[in-house]
């Protein structure tokens, strides 16, 4: 992100009234973050790249000054194309407007070019002591994803951007975060006969601890202590499993097993870390009751995407990405029960994408009812 605070001239502008247009075509916030998250889906898959500008004008607009709103709206009228589109980005305070289809490969001129433009248009309608509360800020799709960000490896703008796009209702949430902690209270304490006999079992088999911790990427790419009974011998390489995911994601043919009734699998089969009782646990799922600890933490919720490790996120496209802004990760979602390891990995980010677009409290519940069955049936588990 690159932000500028507008320096006005030395000397005082005159507004010229015939400037200014009628029907400036500003667009409504909730359109124009639509249209935003449009764009943005558009890039990721073509790779074409668009810059966000927002003009925060601070209380410029908010004062009882009827000319300073088509002061400033003139002034982006005029340095923009018919092909840009302006709206606002928080209603009445902070003008958004989204440049498609820039071309040049250096970011910092092509910021300097609009922000010239612009510069320059309201520096003619403006006062000095205007000016001074303009601040501009330029974005541009797609971002560079970085793991070193303190947030994560998403970035605030595009978690701004997601706003617009997944619209929950706060209460909604509250709902679903009630629900997540009573259910993995619940599952804990009836769980628990399962969770002693699971723990005797692995020690009495295998050296080593009884959980597997491993650092996974939550929402927005917030690392946590993802949690599962531990399935495989320790000190077990992670190489077998990443070549795979590599492979996966890139679609590479070798991926599928063949199961015993024909249906392909795309999951890792005969893997030699996973020990005799890991196996049993793994194809049972009971592997992942540790996790109920997760959710009961705020890291994860009972139904969401599942959450990637650091390697697998790594090989990711722009647009698989989503799968880290769509929702909180989750013990199960709709991958599983729809698909789970019968479906390819860009399949699989289609319907966790899918989940978060059409979320509500009753297909959570839908999805959590059709669980067992999906667990029972072994269908896709290895």
């Amino acid at each position: 992100m690159l932000g500028l605070k507008i320096k006005p001239r030395s000397r005082n502008q005159r507004y010229f009234p015939q400037k200014e247009q009628s029907g400036l075509g500003m667009l409504p916030e909730q359109l124009f973050m639509k249209l935003l998250c449009l764009e943005r889906r558009r890039t990721e898959r073509s790779g074409r790249r668009f810059v966000l500008m927002l003009l925060d004008a601070g209380n410029l607009l908010k004062r009882i000054n009827v000319l300073a709103l088509p002061k400033v709206l003139s002034a982006v009228t005029h340095s923009t194309r018919d092909t840009d589109l302006t709206g606002w980005y928080k209603d009445g305070s902070i003008i958004g407007v989204i440049y498609t289809e820039v071309t040049g490969s250096d970011d910092s001129a092509i910021v300097q070019s609009i922000s010239a433009k612009l510069t320059y248009e309201l520096e003619e309608a403006l006062s000095a002591t205007e000016i001074s509360e303009i601040k501009l800020s330029f974005h541009i799709f797609p971002e560079d994803w970085d793991d070193t960000d303190p947030e994560g490896p998403v970035t605030s703008t595009l978690k701004m951007a997601l706003a617009g796009e997944v619209n929950r209702r706060k209460s909604s949430m509250i709902v679903k975060r009630l629900i997540d902690i009573g259910g993995s209270i619940a599952g804990l304490i009836l769980c628990l006969p399962v969770f002693l006999i699971a723990a005797l079992a692995i020690k009495l088999t295998s050296r080593g601890p009884v959980l597997f911790r491993q650092v996974r990427l939550g929402q927005y790419g917030q690392k946590f202590m993802f949690l599962k009974f531990r399935s495989m011998y320790v000190n077990s390489g992670h190489e077998i499993h990443e070549e795979y995911v590599k492979q996966f994601i890139k679609g590479s043919a070798g991926t599928e097993q063949i199961a015993g009734n024909q249906q392909k699998l795309y999951k890792l089969t005969a893997d030699p870390r996973i020990t005799p009782v890991g196996r049993f646990l793994r194809s049972s799922s009971l592997d992942e009751l540790p996790q109920l600890v997760n959710v009961l933490l705020g890291d994860m919720s009972l139904v969401g995407p599942r959450p990637p490790v650091a390697y697998e996120y790594e090989r990711y496209d722009l647009w698989h990405k989503q799968r880290l802004l769509a929702a909180k990760p989750g013990i199960t979602g709709l991958w599983q029960v729809a698909g789970r390891s019968r479906v390819k990995f860009d399949d699989m980010v289609r319907l966790d994408i899918r989940y978060a677009r059409s979320w509500s409290i009753w297909l959570d519940l839908r999805i959590l009812m059709q669980t067992p069955r999906a667990v029972f049936s072994r269908n896709g588990a290895c």
